[in-house]
């Protein structure tokens, strides 16, 4: 069972999962990620990285064990106090989940429906102060000028930037992030990864975030985990990591990246 602590953003006991078909996917996961730190989770795909952050905020309801999220269970919450927790949550996908036929403002907007009535965020009208609120989170991922565009008119790495605005506009205190950088060219990816270390850096706000590029975790986590076959295998900083420890992970035949410095 995990240590407890008063100062934990996320507290994970005895947490599996098993998909319909008796697939396994997370098998006994201990794991407690503290208030403000950028914890990395690496793995191959399909070690369980995905469902890890799901289960985190019950996307995915485990089969056992038990999550808590700022000293509340999140696995034993129903209805409205599973949303309200979730208010708390932030999550920012790999495929950006933005709706493409809707402004950048609109999908920012978005962000506020979990404190907002019912009827007029299904329509998408929102009081003037949330567009104000809107627009600075688009100005502080440098989007404020394409409020107006559609989303599908923006590139890859401006639409991940407008889920963060959107999840800046939650007002969150946990970022979940599921492999954000995967879908970018690699020159964008850095970008990226800049706007959610100022989150972390500069909000104070805790991120979990999967990532596969040992590079990227090396200049941005200050903790990183890793998954083998749904199993946590190693925790440690980044300059714990080595290439004994890569190998373990990834394989025998897998080698890293020259820029690794592994």
């Amino acid at each position: 069972m995990a240590a407890r602590s008063n100062d934990a953003a996320v507290r994970i006991e005895g947490l599996g999962m098993v998909y319909p078909g008796g697939v396994r996917a997370l098998a006994g996961i201990d794991l407690e990620v503290r208030e403000g730190e950028f914890l990395a989770v690496l793995g191959l795909s399909g070690s369980g990285k995905s469902t890890l952050l799901r289960c985190i905020n019950r996307l995915i309801k485990p089969t056992e064990g038990r999550v808590f999220i700022f000293g509340r269970e999140a696995t034993a919450l129903r209805g409205a106090e599973l949303r309200a927790l979730r208010r708390q949550v932030a999550m920012i996908f790999q495929q950006f989940n933005l709706v493409k036929r809707h402004t950048v403002l609109a999908n920012v907007l978005s962000g506020a429906l979990g404190r907002s009535a019912l009827l007029p965020s299904l329509a998408l009208t929102f009081p003037a102060e949330e567009q104000q609120r809107a627009l600075g989170c688009l100005d502080r991922v440098g989007l404020g000028d394409r409020a107006a565009s559609r989303a599908d008119a923006l590139s890859g790495g401006q639409q991940q930037r407008v889920a963060i605005a959107r999840a800046l506009m939650q007002e969150p205190q946990l970022i979940l992030a599921d492999e954000p950088v995967a879908s970018l060219d690699p020159a964008l990816r850095h970008s990226v990864m800049r706007h959610i270390e100022v989150l972390n850096r500069d909000e104070g706000l805790t991120v979990l975030c999967s990532l596969h590029d040992i590079d990227l975790v090396a200049r941005y986590a200050t903790r990183l985990v890793a998954l083998r076959d749904g199993r946590l295998v190693w925790d440690g900083t980044p300059a714990e990591f080595d290439r004994t420890t890569f190998k373990e992970i990834y394989g025998e035949e897998a080698e890293p990246a020259s820029n690794t410095g592994l």
